[in-house]
């Protein structure tokens, strides 16, 4: 073979059947240059308010991103290894520097992986490098970035708009004071930074700190939550706080899918008993009536509910109890929805008034649960491929499970739910490009007109997520 490939190959993802590869690379291309949504993230408000220049490579592209240091740590790589700070927020003295070198020697590891892709991307299309990254060319790769994340055109405002970023959402607890949001939203710039209300701090009994949490959501709202009425009060209180602050959606992360509906004087009991030690059976069932009135709310002030259920976090007790959570050690969950999902759906699923976004991480639970119930629920839809998913093959398995019986439009087009914000526009080309491989094929198959196949694309590519999650 003569002459370097390119580190990344414009066909990368398409089909590799010549006669579906060019309507692929067509319909690609009319969307590729589409504004991205992002209506669901984990990114830090702080850069966008602040607007100071990222730190360093590794700060930037490996600490903060479990999809990384979770592939380090399963080869043995300590987080210590990595600069991670432990929960009380030591670090060790290892250099910036010395972790990327370290990165470097293992991105083996991330062959055939979505992450490398992502980071491929990363290197090649913001930063311009043109050769892979390995352990003798680590030292040129932190420089050039080091050096190119101190000019003007790599803060993070300056990228938000090189990305062609319409909107991008962050996600905060009821405890956080969305003080940088407030900052964003009284500056001169016009990029749109949102927050999305994630009350699993004050509605999870299992939740660390949970009575401390409720203290707190209690002075953050004025409301008195000793008491049930009070503890709702505080929610919609803080409800309209975050949509003061731009907020469109809610998120939950619960375990299961549980749905339940209580009296009033049987959720005063159970409020009573998850204030002080609850048994795991009354943690489920007040996080399940909790779903049930948080859609109620949603039907009240209009924000769009997405429910993540389907992780057993944490799984690496050690690891949480030193580094907390969110180090890469959350595993998918078999995830029952008809019968979980029935208790709320049996008060509001006919109600075409209120948005609900399901995602899951079980995958077998699409043809079998997820796509029926969207396919009929008016309140119900289908949130792309998510987390271990979100990746070529599971893009790829989404689409053929779900659109024979849900359709294209009861699915929200794409999320990236990332912490990594230079990954962000390669995740959307990723799941353009897959999306265009997957129209072309029905095309060929004359199962979809080619003119359909264009708007579908756009559709796909940014207006249903613009429209679900009531962004227009």
């Amino acid at each position: 073979m003569t002459g370097r490939q390119p580190l990344n190959h414009p066909d990368r993802l398409l089909p590799a059947e010549p006669g579906l590869r060019g309507l692929a690379r067509e319909l690609y291309n009319s969307v590729r240059e589409l504004p991205i949504i992002s209506p669901h993230g984990h990114t830090d408000p702080s850069w966008f308010a602040d607007n100071q220049p990222f730190d360093n490579p590794t700060a930037l592209l490996i600490q903060p991103d479990h999809y990384v240091f979770r592939m380090l740590y399963s080869q043995g790589i300590s987080l210590a290894a990595l600069g991670i700070p432990d929960k009380n927020g030591n670090t060790s003295t290892v250099a910036a520097e010395d972790v990327w070198r370290l990165f470097a020697a293992n991105y083996h590891l991330f062959r055939g992986t979505p992450s490398r892709m992502w980071l491929d991307h990363v290197f090649g299309e913001v930063f311009s490098l043109d050769e892979p990254l390995n352990k003798d060319n680590a030292d040129r790769y932190y420089q050039v970035i080091q050096a190119k994340l101190q000019t003007p055109e790599f803060l993070p405002r300056a990228l938000f708009t090189e990305f062609n970023i319409e909107v991008l959402a962050t996600t905060e607890s009821p405890l956080d004071s969305l003080h940088h949001h407030a900052a964003i939203a009284q500056s001169d710039w016009p990029g749109r930074v949102i927050t999305t209300f994630r009350p699993d701090p004050v509605v999870d009994p299992e939740f660390e700190g949970f009575a401390g949490n409720l203290r707190a959501l209690a002075e953050a709202t004025g409301a008195d939550t000793q008491t049930y009425p009070g503890y709702l009060q505080a929610l919609r209180a803080s409800r309209r706080t975050f949509i003061n602050h731009g907020a469109t959606a809610t998120d939950h992360g619960h375990p299961t899918a549980q749905t339940a509906v209580l009296n009033e004087q049987d959720a005063q009991a159970l409020y009573n008993r998850v204030r002080q030690q609850p048994s795991s059976a009354d943690a489920e069932l007040f996080r399940a009536h909790m779903l049930t009135q948080m859609a109620a709310m949603s039907l009240e002030d209009g924000l769009v509910m997405q429910i993540h259920p389907g992780s057993l976090r944490n799984h690496n007790q050690p690891l949480f109890q030193r580094y907390g959570r969110d180090k890469g050690a959350d595993i998918p969950t078999r995830t029952s929805y008809v019968d979980a999902l029935q208790p709320l759906l049996n008060i509001y699923g006919n109600e075409p008034g209120l948005s609900i976004i399901v995602f899951t991480l079980d995958e077998t639970a699409y043809s079998r649960e997820l796509a029926p119930l969207a396919g009929h629920y008016p309140c119900l839809k289908l949130g792309p491929a998510w987390w271990f998913h979100d990746s070529p093959e599971g893009m790829r398995r989404f689409r053929e499970q779900t659109t024979e019986t849900a359709g294209f439009y009861n699915t929200v087009g794409f999320n990236d739910d990332t912490r990594a914000f230079l990954s962000i526009p390669a995740r959307h080309d990723m799941a353009r490009r897959i999306d265009a491989g997957f129209l072309a094929r029905l095309v060929v198959e004359h199962r979809l007109r080619e003119e359909e196949a264009y708007l579908l694309a756009r559709d796909l590519a940014c207006d249903l997520a613009r429209n679900a999650y009531r962004l227009e």
